[in-house]
């Protein structure tokens, strides 16, 4: 029996293209134009794609899958998902904390897009040229053709840390107070967030057609742009060619796994939530090949744009693509503007695209985030009304997002997503593959999925499961936590209090896993302990198809296969 407000919420999707397109619109966001390009260019460029592909293949794309399955199987989300494995209910919860702690950080970098997207509508782009306000005289304009000395930067560089941020070269006394110009940005795009889902996630198709079709449009006019400058051979040069030696490095590996979960979303709860929406019998198996590989090329298209831009500052200043701009968010905040403002011809318009793309972008992956925590909420109070909780996750998101629009905020944004975007979902991905894998056992999801989609998984499938998953990620996570490089900022070290903060995140969400674990050891039926124990690790009796006809004819179905 579902929870009152379940039924008519789980028929969420009119038409199987909207589901394909929101999911499209999640997986596709700030991650590729944003996170991509910047995780490329600090693992190396070339050297970085190689072990992202192979990840893809064998990692993102076969759990992204098996989240979909799960969800789609059994209409739960994130939470009482773990009716399979109630041991592992604490992942959820867990994923819940990841995925809160991303989605903050997330609206305030929809903030900055917001702030850029105003300041387009100038008659010259104000990060164009050196304002003597807030620029030095190292400053040079982002459009002249001037010669550059070692240092030099360019205008889009100083407006964006000097004139935007205000940034702090180092938070040793604190991070300082929110910018009211930016709390507003980031009061909008909570606001935002908050209608697209008062009405249900991309209730309407439209949205999730515009979310999913316009940034591929902005970033091919960006592309093409950007390969005719002078030099841009050279950053595509960077890009593609690989350090071969980098490839032994696991740190490498680490990021490479990270990016595609963040990418794809996958182990925040999110797509399990989706897949929940799904009628039945839907066709996921193909829905996640198209999902992936809409993904893969995004990500790519934004490096190759990138790296494009990146060549012909490196042109201009005469030196190498490796010396030129520093990482971080900067990536897209400098790099991004500074291409838009040697467009010829109304270089206003294109900004003011480009700036409503990359908060399209946000939108469509920040407001699958939120609903994922909110449905984690409804699912756990079903008699509290949906919207109470839409309105309060919200109001919060906006007070903690607060932190990131101070002058100290982008060291908070690398920490945050250090501990909870990386670290949080890295370790949980292992509980829940093998809670899925091993103690399901691969043989019950492989009927689940042959009952419910009419596929007979190959031998790929299985070896990635099984096998890979569970063995390479906890290799990798070993080698992270031996050989520990902690985050810094543009090279400076954060004071110990903010890396306390971080592994104090990390174990918030970490210590859900064993507190779940007692929770349902305690309320599992049986006498002794052993009973008990045995049964925490079997799916609970209600587990199965949520509609009573498929329930039906999928246990005759397992009484089947238990025969043969």
């Amino acid at each position: 029996h579902l929870p009152e407000g379940e039924e008519e919420e789980r028929q969420q999707w009119s038409h199987p293209i909207e589901f394909l397109l929101s999911c499209i619109a999640m997986s596709v966001g700030l991650g590729n134009v944003w996170r991509f390009p910047t995780t490329a260019y600090e693992n190396g460029g070339g050297a970085f794609l190689i072990p992202y592909l192979i990840v893809l293949t064998f990692i993102g794309r076969p759990l992204y899958f098996l989240e979909l399955v799960l969800g789609q199987f059994s209409s739960l989300g994130s939470v009482k998902v773990w009716k399979v494995v109630p041991a592992f209910k604490g992942v959820g919860f867990g994923q819940m904390i990841g995925t809160w702690s991303v989605v903050t950080y997330y609206c305030s970098l929809m903030a900055l897009c917001v702030f850029y997207f105003i300041m387009s509508f100038q008659k010259v782009l104000p990060w164009s040229y050196c304002d003597p306000a807030w620029a030095d005289e190292n400053c040079v304009n982002a459009t002249g053709n001037v010669t550059y000395s070692n240092e030099s930067q360019s205008s889009s560089e100083q407006y964006f840390n000097n004139y935007v941020l205000n940034l702090k070269d180092n938070i040793d006394d604190g991070i300082g107070v929110p910018d009211w110009r930016l709390a507003l940005c980031l009061l909008f795009s909570w606001i935002i967030v908050l209608l697209t889902l008062i009405k249900g996630v991309q209730s309407s198709g439209k949205v999730a057609y515009f979310t999913a079709l316009f940034p591929y449009v902005v970033l091919i006019t960006l592309l093409i742009r950007g390969a005719l400058l002078e030099g841009a051979i050279d950053g595509v040069r960077y890009f593609v060619t690989p350090e071969w030696h980098k490839l032994a490095d696991l740190s490498v590996w680490y990021a490479a796994v990270t990016q595609s979960f963040f990418s794809l979303s996958v182990g925040f709860g999110a797509i399990i939530t989706f897949g929940s929406y799904n009628n039945f019998s839907q066709n996921i198996y193909r829905d996640a090949w198209i999902i992936s590989l809409a993904d893969t090329l995004t990500s790519l298209l934004a490096g190759f744009t990138i790296f494009c831009i990146l060549g012909n500052l490196a042109h201009e200043l005469n030196t190498d693509v490796d010396n030129v701009v520093r990482g971080g968010s900067g990536l897209a905040f400098i790099s991004y503007p500074d291409a838009l403002s040697k467009f010829d011809a109304v270089p206003q318009l294109f900004a003011v695209l480009f700036f409503l793309m990359m908060f399209t972008l946000g939108v469509g992956s920040a407001s699958a985030l939120t609903n994922n925590i909110i449905t984690v909420f409804c699912d756990q109070f079903p008699k509290i009304k949906k919207l109470y909780f839409t309105i309060a996750i919200c109001i919060s998101g906006f007070f903690i997002g607060l932190v990131y629009v101070t002058p100290g905020g982008q060291w908070m944004v690398d920490l945050v997503d250090y501990f909870g975007g990386g670290f949080i979902i890295f370790v949980l991905v292992i509980f829940e593959i093998v809670g899925i894998a091993w103690i399901y056992g691969l043989r019950n999801i492989l009927i689940d999925i042959k009952f419910m989609t009419d596929h007979s998984l190959g031998i790929y499938w299985k070896f990635c499961w099984f096998f890979f998953i569970p063995l390479s990620l906890t290799a990798i996570l070993l080698y992270i936590l031996i050989d520990i490089q902690l985050p810094v900022f543009n090279g400076n070290v954060y004071p110990t209090e903010a890396y306390a903060c971080g592994w104090a995140l990390a174990g918030l969400a970490l210590i859900m896993v064993p507190i779940f674990f007692c929770h349902a050891l305690y309320v599992a039926k049986g006498d002794g302990l052993m009973e008990k124990l045995v049964n925490v690790f079997k799916p609970k009796e209600r587990w199965g198809p949520a509609k009573q006809t498929n329930r039906t004819a999928w246990e005759e179905e397992k009484k089947k296969n238990l025969k043969l």
